[in-house]
């Protein structure tokens, strides 16, 4: 299938293939091996909850491109993300984050074909990153917590693995060309179960509850993970 014609299709479709998890586990064990040691990687907390079976959603803050790489890289499942559309426009890099497990994104819309992607890839049982914050953040307290992971883990029944994370953005901020030897620390919180409904269905106010508690959530491990990079 042409990139062109339908970059969500292509993503998926490459995705599937033999040489996607080829391609998956050799960027993993560079993660490991040479990322870990660099950043002097600590992974704190409920680590086995990264390797949890079923439908799954890593719900890690989000200071750092260095994010998503590292926490995928304690957890022994393949991770699959939503990316900004941008990142597929150009060959070879479309193929290869789409053989990592990308799939394009419409930022800043309500994107309903990514999000029927997500649904269906969460349904068949995989794992998944979704930042709670959405875009990258700032500093040491967790902003506004959206409600996309509420939203797909009540339609997908998926749990939720909520992962604070201190140091990547001194080694690697926003416009930083090579990223610079830090101390990072990950902390995994307890696995949170799917929204429940008050009444017949999950509501508005059921998922906004579950994000606000969410957000408390990742605001004790954030600040765990800051206190470990400076003890």
């Amino acid at each position: 299938m042409a990139r062109e014609d339908n970059p969500q299709a292509y993503a998926l479709e490459v995705s599937e293939r033999r040489s996607a998890m080829r391609v998956y586990n050799v960027v993993v064990t560079f993660i490991r091996r040479i990322m870990n040691p660099y950043f002097r990687v600590e992974v704190q907390g409920e680590t086995q909850n990264l390797h949890a079976d079923g439908p799954l959603i890593l719900a890690p803050v989000h200071r750092s491109n260095l994010d998503s790489m590292l926490v995928a890289g304690a957890s022994s499942r393949r991770c699959r993300a939503l990316a900004k559309d941008s990142m597929f426009a150009k060959q070879p890099f479309a193929w290869l984050i789409s053989s990592l497990g990308a799939f394009p994104v419409a930022r800043g819309t309500a994107d309903r074909e990514a999000l029927r992607a997500a649904r269906m890839l969460l349904d068949k049982g995989e794992a998944m990153f979704v930042f709670p914050e959405g875009t990258r953040q700032s500093g040491p307290e967790v902003g506004e917590v959206f409600d996309g992971v509420a939203y797909l883990a009540a339609k997908t029944g998926a749990r939720v693995v909520p992962v604070g994370i201190a140091g990547t953005e001194s080694a690697m901020a926003p416009g930083t060309t090579f990223p610079r030897r830090s101390h990072v620390v990950l902390v995994v919180g307890d696995i949170i179960d799917p929204p429940v409904a008050a009444g017949k269905r999950v509501t508005v106010s059921d998922r906004a509850a579950f994000s606000n508690n969410l957000r408390d959530v990742l605001q004790k491990l954030m600040d765990q993970a800051h206190r470990a990079t400076a003890a």
